[in-house]
């Protein structure tokens, strides 16, 4: 499976502990973030997703991440929610797209977590209430996350254009409600940094 081309399009949401926006986006991890280190949660919606023959659309997937300084430094902690929709092919895949093991978008995940906390199942819902977003996984993740809205009526804060790993174009968002329970941990990120972009991941 290891050379197995993949490929994930959809939405990811993303909330963590600095204060004002991640500056992880701009400096691309040269500039540590606002408290001096990382918790965060990211949640992903899979629209269109395989790897290799094994269908991974409609799946969602939840991560829980801590990195003790700059990005690029490595040495992250890293645990996996799977939606508990998935069979045991669809989990063995998003295994090895969240591990960096599938290569690709996600392989520098390989290099930099330095300590994974597994893979768990678990129901995991992410709705779009007008352009908030709800993500929550049973009994671990609660979050509901709000663009920024810019100058322009209508539109949106957006970072765009940027070699950024997740996407090139990052919208600006807060979290209204953000509580992480799990793995040995208890954070509660309202009214910090939060972020939105399109999905398009693929390898290897």
């Amino acid at each position: 499976m290891a050379e197995e081309p993949w490929k994930l399009d959809g939405e990811l949401v993303l909330s963590c502990n600095c204060t004002v926006f991640c500056p992880c986006v701009l400096s691309l991890g040269q500039h540590p973030p606002t408290e001096g280190y990382c918790q965060t949660w990211a949640g992903i919606r899979i629209d269109r997703g395989h790897m290799g023959e094994v269908d991974l659309s409609g799946l969602k997937v939840g991560l829980v991440m801590e990195i003790p300084g700059l990005m690029s430094r490595g040495n992250w902690t890293a645990g996996v929610f799977v939606d508990h929709a998935a069979d045991i092919y669809q989990v063995k895949a998003l295994t090895r797209i969240f591990t960096g093991k599938a290569g690709g978008t996600t392989g520098l995940l390989k290099i930099l977590v330095g300590n994974f906390l597994g893979v768990r199942q678990a129901p995991i819902t992410y709705e779009v209430d007008d352009q908030t977003r709800i993500f929550r996984i049973e009994n671990v993740v609660d979050g509901v996350v709000k663009p920024i809205a810019g100058k322009t009526r209508g539109e949106n804060v957006v970072v765009s254009n940027s070699e950024y790993w997740i996407a090139p174009d990052i919208t600006v968002a807060r979290a209204e409600k953000s509580r992480m329970r799990g793995f040995g941990r208890n954070w509660n990120f309202a009214g910090r940094s939060a972020e939105l972009c399109r999905l398009d991941w693929g390898g290897p």
